[in-house]
This record gives C-alpha cells, structure tokens and sequence, in this order.
C-alpha cells in the first residue's frame, strides 16, 4: 500500500510540473554568408551569399536569388595586394552558379597558395566592411602508407575499406582535413572530416579512412565502402586551428539536426563583423589509387 501511495505522489509531482513553453521565433535579418578558400598552387576562391530565414523553404529560385553580386573582394599575402573578380557558372534551366577568384585581366597582383603563408581577406559588400584571416601551414602530416582491404563481415566481396598508417608529428597543434572522390566524381569531405592530435599526439597509428559523403543526398549503407575497380583519389590538407574549429563545430552541428538529446552548439567561423561562415587555408596532398 506505502509502494502504491508513493507511486501516485510521483506521478501527480510530473505531472505538476508540466509547462507549456512558446518560442516566439522572430524573422532574423539577412546577414553575409562567407565560403573562402585558398590552397596551395590554386587559386582564392570566395562564394558569398545571404543568410536564409528560419521559416524559409528551399528552393532553386531561393537559392540563387542568395548570391551577393558586385562585392569589393581582396586578398592579400603581405606583399600583394589583388582585388578578385566575380565569375558566372551556368547551371542550365536558368540558373548560375557565382564565385569571386583572381582577375584574369590584372595577373601583376595575381598570386596561387605557398605553403607557410599568411593571407588576409577583405569584403565590402551591400555597405559593410568584413574582414578575415588564415594561413596555409607547411605539409608536415602525410600518409606513410594507404591500402585496400576486403570489407570485414560483409558478404559482398567486391566491397573494400581504405586504410592508412600515418605519424603524427611530436608537438600538438597538428590539425587535418580530408576528401576522397570516386572515379570521375568530385572531391567530397567525409562526414567527420576533420582531426586534432590530442590523443594520437607523435604516434604511428593506422585508421580506415571512410568515403566522402555528398550531404546533398541521403547517405547510404553503402557509402562506407569502396568498390574493386574503382579509381580512388585522396586529399589529405594540413590546417590551421581556426579552420578546424569552424568545420568541427560545423559537422557537429550538422550532424546534431533532429536530435532532441544532442548538446547545444554553435559554428565558430573567423569572419568578423556578424558575418557567417569561414575564410579556410589548405596545405594539400594529393594521392590516387585503384582498387584492385
């Protein structure tokens, strides 16, 4: 009879515990979304677009009318200083992909990435002034080895996992990004993509090395797996803190969508003044494989 008793106060405490909370979700101005990317030998590449409302949806005319046309966008590496150029992708069905890099007509302050060099980013766009900065550090953190292996427990013979042996190099602060693309495919980040060096610090240490995902398209059970015949190319870039952080918290988040049991979290981009996103340096290598 007292189990009984204590059962019943139990429930009526919960249940006199309940509130209704009403979030008042208020229509957020537009602000500046920056993708900034510089690499070794390549060229500066800058995508800028507006920020979406919570209550927007999706669709292509959405998403293009997104662009932010006719910006001041300037680069610079500390001896040159070159204003970039917006650059039209047709898409087809009326739609164009845009992106602002070097000016083809004004190469005496053009300049590619160098290794171990710091670079600065300037943007004025729609009467505001943004700014950022990165560096492309030297390629100190490269595979040993990388190897194909039959996919464990896993019936489909033709299925393989890639592996690779790597040495971390004494000294935290080694960061990483990777990419790996398919055949005629493109370069497409893993869903974890990027790595610190806090638990693996001046090791040896061999690790599989999943497929890039396309987060545009669901992901598959097969998407973990490699296929015999297939030419496989990986990308392997040295980053810096700054970039590490800002696709970290961006793939926990990303990774977060729907889950009511995730922690809170917010991406930490470099750009200044209100602005989205991240202006990101690559230190890259380069290696392709066939699947044999």
């Amino acid at each position: 009879m007292k189990n009984i008793f204590l059962v019943f106060l139990t429930i009526f405490f919960l249940s006199s515990c309940e509130k209704n909370i009403d979030f008042n979700l208020k229509n957020a101005d537009d602000v500046l979304v920056v993708d900034a990317q510089i690499e070794n030998d390549v060229a500066p590449s800058v995508v800028l677009t507006k920020s979406f409302d919570y209550f927007s949806t999706i669709s292509p005319q959405i998403l293009a009318s997104s662009f932010v046309h006719n910006a001041d966008v300037t680069i610079s590496n500390g001896t040159l200083t070159h204003k970039l150029k917006e650059y039209t992708i047709p898409l087809g069905g009326g739609y164009a992909f845009y992106y602002y890099s070097i000016d083809s007509a004004n190469l005496a302050t053009a300049f590619l990435g160098q290794f171990n060099k710091k670079y600065s980013l300037v943007i004025k766009a729609e009467g505001k002034d943004y700014t950022a900065t990165t560096n492309i550090p030297l390629l100190t953190k490269v595979p040993d080895s990388l190897w194909f292996k039959r996919a464990p427990q896993n019936p489909d013979t033709n299925k393989r996992v890639l592996v690779t042996r790597a040495t971390d190099p004494p000294g935290l602060g080694n960061y990483i990004r990777y990419f790996t693309k398919k055949n005629r495919g493109n370069f497409l980040p893993g869903e974890n993509s990027v790595f610190d060096d806090a638990v693996i610090d001046g090791t040896t240490y061999e690790i599989q090395v999943e497929p890039g995902v396309d987060r545009n398209n669901r992901i598959s059970s097969d998407s973990n797996f490699f296929r015999r015949g297939d030419t496989v190319s990986v990308k392997l870039c040295n980053i810096d803190k700054a970039t590490y952080t800002f696709w970290n918290t961006w793939e926990f988040s990303q990774q977060s969508i729907g889950n009511p049991f995730a922690q809170p979290n917010k991406v930490i981009g470099n750009i200044n003044n209100g602005a989205l996103g991240a202006f990101c340096g690559y230190a890259a290598w380069y290696k392709t494989l066939i699947v044999k």
